[in-house]
C-alpha cells in the first residue's frame, strides 16, 4: 500500500473528514515518526510495532563490479520491529 491508498481508505472509512484534511494528517503523522528517528528517539505503535535507529559500524565493503576494496563509513538506519499483535495476525494465530 502507497501513501496515496492509505489516504484514500482512511478517506472512505471516515466519510466526515475531508481528503485534504486526511492527507494533512497522515503527513503529520510521518514526519512526527521522521523527526523522532532523526533525533534518535524510538516511535512505538502498540500492536503495530516500533521503529528506531540502528548504527552501523564503519567497515571495509568491496565493489561487486569491479571486485576493489572500499571503505564503507559508519552509518545509522531505521529498523522497524514488528509488535505481536502485527506478527500474530500475520501468522493467522
Amino acid at each position: 500500500m502507497i501513501r496515496s491508498e492509505l489516504v484514500e481508505k482512511i478517506a472512505e472509512a471516515n466519510p466526515h473528514l475531508y481528503q485534504r484534511d486526511v492527507e494533512r494528517i497522515v503527513s503529520t503523522v510521518f514526519n512526527e515518526i521522521i523527526e523522532a528517528l532523526a533525533n534518535g528517539d524510538r516511535v512505538e505503535l502498540r500492536g503495530f510495532g516500533a521503529f528506531s535507529v540502528k548504527k552501523r559500524d564503519a567497515r571495509v565493503g568491496r565493489n561487486p563490479r569491479t571486485g576493489e576494496t572500499v571503505q564503507v563509513d559508519e552509518k545509522h538506519v531505521p529498523f522497524f520491529k514488528t509488535g505481536k499483535l502485527l506478527r500474530d495476525r500475520l501468522n493467522g494465530s
